[in-house]
């Protein structure tokens, strides 16, 4: 009788574990089915070909006939909205053919149209990808040092990281430096600002004088909130120190986050002291857009200075002058008879001839030149971005033209490239340095006229 209960209840277990009522291993469930394979990373996955915009320029399109397009060049410097003083030149980007012209080996007054030149030089010259440090520094057991390494577009407050200007900020800077001191025990500091970075002047005699006051250039320093705006506004005062601008307002920041700063902030150098925080700019290749797209002189000039630094030149006005100039020389392009009053084409003095201008655009586009695309593409688009968003926009060159342009008093010039109806790539600068009283706006409606001129010629 017991062991016929010992079976029953067996049994009974049994059919328990098969409907996985109790622990067991026998189960009515279907069985597990094998795991899918492990999935393929998406980073090992062969890429596609990616669709392009725009194709590749036919070289087989013919070239423009030259006399029609001399034909365009000849009504653009008789007309008076110029004035007397017009050069001119058109060339083929494919081939580098001079298509048309007038007086283009002639040195002429280049405003803005000289930042091409610092492009060209500082995307040859300096890691493309390279950030400049804004460093905070300990000098001795009761000071620390805010070091310029360049930048001029520091944020007052937090920084930005998808921002060129306003990359780095010293809101950032301070909590990092005061989690630095924290480690140490100190809560209250003197500060000092070491602008030795750069050399010479920080405004140029070149500039009139009224230039920083009226917000069309800062003194060029080593650092600087907001290229050392006084206020908001792209054409704001300017800061006269703008080093010791930065130094209050970062002195500002670090109060907020519980380190004080004993007494006002001076200039002093940082030694070799040890670091305890620093912010990063954007890469280099992200400020040369940006001074090309919105014509910011102080940038240039900034800029000019570091290829100086790189060339071992002074980082002044006179060494970055020499720096690009000899820079965009290394490249073949024939620079002799030029001359740079300053980076930024702000200044009295420069002269560059059209044919320079275009030799310099056309390296630009050449493929031989990768790293210059970001010139190219840095440049406005007519109708559509920077300092051309307000021009072309009825034109049919509208987003056909990539281009520099310069104003000065009695100066209006431009310089870049154009596609014309049958999708030949031209070159093009035009420089016009006495233009009538009046302003910018007859001249430039002149120069328009022509540059959607080429873009509409069939020219055959």
């Amino acid at each position: 009788m017991g062991t016929l209960v010992v079976v029953l209840a067996a049994g009974g277990y049994a059919t328990a574990d098969a409907y996985d009522v109790v622990p067991g291993i026998v189960t009515l469930e279907p069985p597990v089915p094998d795991p899918l394979p492990f999935p393929t990373a998406p980073g090992a996955v062969e890429p596609t070909a990616v669709p392009r915009a725009v194709g590749d320029l036919d070289p087989q399109v013919p070239l423009p006939a030259s006399d029609q397009v001399q034909a365009l060049v000849d009504a653009l410097v008789a007309d008076p909205r110029l004035g007397p003083s017009v050069g001119v030149t058109v060339v083929d980007q494919l081939t580098g053919e001079v298509l048309a012209g007038s007086t283009p080996q002639v040195g002429r007054v280049p405003a803005s149209t000289a930042k091409v030149l610092t492009g060209v030089a500082a995307l040859t010259a300096l890691d493309p990808d390279a950030t400049l440090a804004t460093r905070v520094v300990r000098v001795d057991d009761g000071t620390i040092a805010l070091v310029g390494g360049g930048d001029m577009m520091l944020a007052a407050g937090a920084g930005d990281p998808t921002a060129t200007h306003g990359r780095a900020g010293l809101a950032d800077l301070a909590a990092r430096t005061a989690a630095a001191l924290a480690l140490q025990g100190v809560t209250s500091v003197r500060l000092v600002v070491d602008d030795s970075l750069f050399t010479g002047p920080a405004v140029s005699p070149a500039w009139d004088p009224a230039n920083v006051g009226e917000g069309f250039v800062a003194p060029v320093t080593a650092l600087a909130v907001d290229v050392g705006r006084l206020r908001d506004g792209e054409y704001a005062p300017r800061s006269a120190d703008p080093s010791l601008q930065a130094a209050k307002v970062f002195a500002e920041r670090l109060a907020e986050v519980g380190v004080t700063v004993d007494g006002t902030p001076v200039r002093g150098a940082a030694g070799d002291g040890t670091e305890l925080a620093r912010v990063e700019s954007a890469p280099v290749v992200d400020v040369v857009h940006y001074f090309l797209e919105t014509s910011d002189n102080s940038i240039t000039e900034v800029v000019s200075r570091l290829v100086a630094l790189d060339a071992g030149l002074p980082p002044s006005f006179d060494g970055g002058t020499q720096a690009v100039l000899r820079q965009v020389g290394t490249l073949g392009v024939d620079v002799s008879g030029a001359r740079l009053a300053d980076a930024s084409g702000l200044g009295d003095g420069s002269s560059l001839s059209p044919a320079l201008l275009a030799d310099v655009v056309r390296l630009t586009t050449d493929p031989a030149h990768p790293t210059l695309r970001d010139v190219a593409v840095g440049m406005p688009v007519g109708g559509l971005t920077g300092t051309l968003a307000d021009r072309f926009t009825t034109s049919g060159a509208r987003g056909l033209v990539r281009a520099k342009t310069g104003s000065l008093p009695h100066v209006t010039s431009l310089a870049g490239t154009v596609l014309d109806s049958q999708r030949r790539q031209l070159v093009f600068a035009v420089m016009a340095d006495q233009t009538p009283d009046g302003g910018q706006w007859a001249p430039r409606q002149a120069i328009d006229g022509f540059v959607a001129s080429l873009a509409g010629c069939g020219c055959r």
